[in-house]
């Protein structure tokens, strides 16, 4: 089949972008993917997409930034949704015309703007698939109004989280569409996986307030005051750096706590740990608890909604934490860090219990989604409801879950039909 993502911007970094080239380059081993990038700022993006994956702009910055058509307001994109500030006439009319003259078989949304445009301007062969990188709850009312009003129009909604897709089920009431969770997938890591010994704890992310790094350096200058030799280090950026960096100071961690600067990719750096923190006090996700759980880690996390409960097992891969407790945080780093058994077999199964993220399980069930609404559209059928369970969560994944086999024969059925 042929299957199109719709992204805001390729060219930068992110979750969603990671995630999106993770997910095209499993598909395109079997199928014919491009990715549909609403905007570029440079030349090459930061991320390699797969060289099987086209990449292909709209909106080319670099030339068009002055475009007349960019200083009219956008008028499908929602007025709500966070990035409406970069949108304008000029991406309406770009977006509307690579919609209406796209011959894929399926047609992926990535952020809710992109979404809506999918719902209202796609051609009607196409299957119209929306993806959740937040929440339902994490919009704004007005964004949800307008997402209640153009999703029906949508075949299906995916969410990184069982939570997420319950939520949306149950307040978005959008009827006729099939709402699901297809979490992130992480690929196989290249190299091998910690052996738990190293002193040092990892933790990655943008330096933002909702990752609360504040509280991680604050609870690990407890692991320092018992464990002077142990060391954490925190790889990103952003607008946080310079407060971190004084607190750092204040409490007279600068010989323990390092502000690393940005690493791509993070796989280099996460085997060179023995433990991961993350500390947020929102993760739709938790792509960083994945990949270091990839790479053998055990990872302390915040019980924040929606992401980490679904990936780790407390007491089995990893620690899970009340969100804002700095002394329960501080208590589960030197529960590791002081049993080395311990630590290094929450590390083991961190990385048996993380291979249901890996490409494999992952783009299986999207396959299977994708392959079961072509069908639906083809025979005239809604399709199928939402399932749950495809990926297991982390309370109560000690049975793994096999990789879903994808319908088969929906395709040549499709052809012999004049598709």
């Amino acid at each position: 089949m042929k299957i199109s993502f719709l992204i805001h911007n390729a060219y930068g970094i992110g979750g969603t972008i990671t995630t999106t080239f993770n997910l095209a380059r499993a598909l395109a081993d079997r199928h014919e993917v491009d990715i549909v990038s609403v905007f570029r700022h440079r030349e090459t993006p930061v991320l390699t997409p797969d060289p099987r994956v086209r990449l292909r702009p709209l909106v080319d910055l670099r030339h068009e930034e002055d475009h007349p058509d960019r200083l009219r307001p956008a008028r499908v994109f929602p007025s709500a949704e966070g990035r409406y500030g970069q949108y304008s006439a000029l991406t309406d009319r770009r977006i509307g015309g690579c919609l209406a003259g796209s011959d894929a078989d399926v047609l992926v949304g990535t952020r809710p703007g992109l979404n809506v445009h999918l719902a209202l301007q796609s051609p009607p062969h196409a299957v119209r698939i929306g993806q959740e990188h937040l929440t339902f709850d994490h919009h704004s009312p007005r964004l949800r109004t307008a997402l209640r009003r153009a999703y029906p129009r949508l075949d299906a909604l995916t969410t990184v989280t069982e939570a997420d897709a319950a939520a949306y089920r149950r307040k978005a009431r959008l009827p006729g569409v099939r709402v699901e969770a297809l979490p992130n997938s992480v690929p196989d890591p290249a190299l091998p996986p910690s052996d738990g010994g190293a002193h040092t704890v990892v933790a990655a992310g943008r330096l933002v307030h909702v990752k609360r790094y504040d509280l991680l350096v604050a609870a690990f200058a407890a692991v320092v005051a018992e464990y002077p030799d142990w060391r954490l280090r925190i790889y990103g950026g952003g607008e946080e750096h310079d407060r971190l960096r004084t607190l750092i100071e204040k409490l007279g961690l600068y010989d323990n706590v390092f502000l690393m600067g940005a690493a791509t990719p993070m796989e280099a750096e996460w085997v060179k740990g023995s433990i991961a923190a993350v500390t947020s006090d929102f993760e739709p996700f938790g792509m960083t608890i994945v990949e270091a759980m990839r790479c053998g880690l055990p990872v302390v996390s915040t019980d924040c909604p929606y992401g980490p409960a679904e990936i780790i097992a407390d007491g089995v891969d990893g620690r899970l934490v009340p969100v804002g407790d700095r002394d329960a945080l501080s208590a589960a780093l030197l529960g590791l860090v002081r049993d080395d058994e311990a630590r290094r077999r929450m590390g083991r199964a961190a990385l048996d219990n993380s291979r249901r993220f890996a490409p494999g399980p992952v783009v299986a069930q999207a396959e299977r989604l994708f392959e079961e609404l072509l069908a639906a559209r083809a025979s005239g059928r809604p399709a199928a409801p939402g399932r749950t369970g495809h990926v297991l969560s982390g309370r109560g994944h000690a049975a793994k879950d096999s990789a879903l086999v994808a319908a088969s024969g929906v395709l040549r059925t499709l052809r012999k039909a004049g598709r």
